[in-house]
C-alpha cells in the first residue's frame, strides 16, 4: 500500500516507476498520456523509468520510453546510465536498443560496443554550418538579429549562472546567454573577438528545402565574443542572480549541462587560439579575424602564409592519448596520479602524440615512459575534446606485455596494479578508503567504467 504521507504527485511518480520496473507497457503509455511530465521522474537513489525497465529487461518498456522522447543519457546517483545498468545486468538485446543514435542506426566501432557512451564536451547542439563562415552578409544579418544568443567570454571563461547552493553540493550552473542590444557596443570595439558558433538544431528537420519558408522562423544563431572589458564591469550586463566567470575551469565548466558544456568546448578552444595568434608565426606581422573567427591571415602581403593553405592559418587542436591499460590477466589495470590529485585519486596515464606518431605508438610510447610498463596491443574506445585549452583526448584501451612499475617521477608521482574488484566499488558503490576515480564528466571515468562492464556475466 502507498505510504499515507506521500502527496499525490509522489504517489504517481511511484505508481508510473513501479509500472516500469514490472514491464507493464499499458500502464506507462496510459500514465504518460495523461502526466507527460513523468517521463524523466526519479525515484530511490535517482533512478528513473527507463533505467527500472533496462534494469529488468523489459524492451517493450524501454522502447515505448524512448518513443516519448525521455533522456536516455540521465545517470543515477551512482553515475550510471540505463545503458551501464542494462550492460551490467547483461540486457543485450536493451543495450542494442539504447545504444542507438537518433536516425536508427547502431553505433558500430570494431565490430563490437564500444564508442556507446557520449562523452561530456562533445555533445554537438548546434549545426556549426561551416559553409556560412564565408558568407560576410549573411553574418552580419545574424549578428543584429534579435534572436541571436551571444555568449560573453572574459579571459577565456564564459559568463555563467548558477544556483545558490552551487557551492556547497554542486548545484546547477548555466551559461548567460544576451541578445544583440545588450553587447552591441562591445561588438564596436576593435579588441573583441567575435566567433560564429552555429545554428540551433532543429528538433524535426522539415522535408522541404533549407530555404525558410513564409511564416517560419529560422533557428536562432549562435556567437560567441571575448572581450578585455573589466570582467566586474560585463557582469552588471546579466540579469540573472549569482553571475561569475570561472576562475578553475577544469572544475567549474563540468557543472554545466551536457548540451551546454558542448558549446562552451567549441568557443573556448577557438577563443583560446586567438589568444595565442594574435600575431602571425610565419613573420611576425599582425593578424585579422577571417571566416566567422575560423581564421586569420597575415596583414603582410608578402608572407608566405598567404600562398597555400597553412596549418598556423587556422584553429590549432592538440591530440592527446589516454589509455587504460590492461594487466596479462584480465582482472587488474593500471592507473596512476599526479601530485596536484586530490588524496586517492587515481587516472588512466595519458600523453600528447608526437609529429609523425600513430596514436598506437603513441600510447605504448607514454606508458613505457611514465610507468616503465611495455604494452602491446592497442583500442581505439572513443574520443572527448578538452577545452583546456584545445585538445583531443583520444581514449584507448591497452593490454600489457609487462607488469613491473618504475615511475618517471618528473610525470607521475605514483602508479598501482588495481583488481577489478576494487575499481567497481570505488566507481559504483562509493567505497573510496584506498581509491578515487576522475568524475563521470572525464574519458577517463569512462574509459574504467568500459572496462568494468567488459565480459560482464552479472
Amino acid at each position: 500500500m502507498t505510504s499515507l504521507h506521500l502527496s499525490a504527485k509522489e504517489e504517481m511518480v511511484e505508481k508510473f516507476l513501479d509500472a516500469a520496473a514490472r514491464g507493464h507497457v499499458s500502464e506507462v503509455s496510459t500514465l504518460l498520456s495523461h502526466v507527460p511530465s513523468l517521463i524523466n521522474q526519479t525515484g530511490y537513489s535517482g533512478w528513473t523509468a527507463l533505467m527500472l525497465a533496462a534494469r529488468n529487461g523489459h524492451y517493450s518498456v524501454v522502447e515505448t520510453l524512448l518513443s516519448h522522447g525521455c533522456d536516455k543519457f540521465s545517470v543515477n546517483s551512482s553515475s550510471q546510465t540505463a545503458y551501464d545498468i542494462a550492460k551490467f545486468w547483461g540486457h543485450r538485446h536493451i543495450c542494442n536498443l539504447l545504444g542507438r543514435t537518433d536516425d536508427g542506426c547502431r553505433r558500430v566501432l570494431l565490430g563490437s560496443d564500444l564508442g556507446q557512451q557520449e562523452n561530456y564536451f562533445s555533445r554537438e547542439t548546434l549545426d556549426r554550418l561551416s559553409g556560412k563562415r564565408t558568407d560576410k552578409v549573411w553574418l552580419e544579418a545574424k549578428q543584429s538579429d534579435p534572436h541571436t544568443v551571444y555568449l560573453v567570454f572574459s579571459s577565456l571563461s564564459p559568463m555563467v549562472s548558477s544556483s545558490q547552493e552551487d557551492h556547497s553540493t554542486g548545484g546547477e550552473t548555466k551559461l548567460c546567454r544576451f541578445r544583440y542590444e545588450a553587447v552591441e557596443d562591445l561588438l564596436q570595439k576593435p579588441a573583441t573577438v567575435l566567433i560564429f558558433l552555429g545554428v540551433e538544431k532543429r528538433k524535426k528537420p522539415s522535408s522541404s528545402s533549407s530555404q525558410t519558408e513564409e511564416g517560419v522562423q529560422e533557428p536562432p544563431a549562435w556567437f560567441a565574443l571575448s572581450t578585455d572589458e573589466d570582467a566586474a564591469e560585463l557582469l552588471k550586463r546579466c540579469r540573472e542572480k549569482n553571475c561569475s566567470f570561472p576562475k578553475s575551469p577544469n572544475r567549474d565548466l563540468l557543472k554545466l549541462s551536457e548540451d551546454e558544456a558542448g558549446v562552451v568546448a567549441q568557443a573556448r578552444s577557438v577563443l583560446a587560439w586567438h589568444s595565442r595568434y594574435s600575431f602571425c608565426p610565419t613573420c611576425g606581422n599582425s593578424t585579422k579575424l577571417e571566416e566567422g573567427g575560423y581564421k586569420r591571415s597575415c596583414l603582410n602581403s608578402d608572407c608566405r602564409s598567404l600562398q597555400g593553405v597553412h596549418n598556423t592559418c587556422y584553429p590549432r587542436v592538440d591530440p592527446v592519448v589516454i589509455m587504460l591499460v590492461i594487466h596479462p590477466d584480465g582482472n587488474q589495470c593500471l592507473l596512476g596520479r599526479k601530485k596536484i590529485f586530490p588524496v586517492g585519486m587515481f587516472s588512466c596515464l595519458a600523453g600528447f602524440i608526437e609529429p609523425g606518431e600513430s596514436i598506437e605508438d603513441a600510447v605504448r610510447r607514454e606508458v613505457e615512459e611514465e610507468s616503465g610498463v611495455k604494452v602491446g596491443p592497442v583500442q581505439y574506445v572513443s574520443c572527448q575534446p578538452w577545452p583546456m585549452p584545445s585538445n583531443l583526448m583520444i581514449g584507448c584501451l591497452a593490454v600489457a606485455m609487462s607488469t613491473e612499475i618504475r615511475v618517471d617521477e618528473n610525470e607521475i608521482e605514483e602508479a598501482r596494479w588495481f583488481p577489478r574488484q576494487q575499481v567497481t566499488d570505488s566507481l559504483f558503490r562509493g567505497v573510496r578508503a584506498a581509491l578515487t576515480v576522475p568524475p563521470r564528466q572525464t574519458i577517463a571515468h569512462q574509459l574504467i567504467r568500459h572496462w568494468i562492464g567488459m565480459n560482464s556475466n552479472l
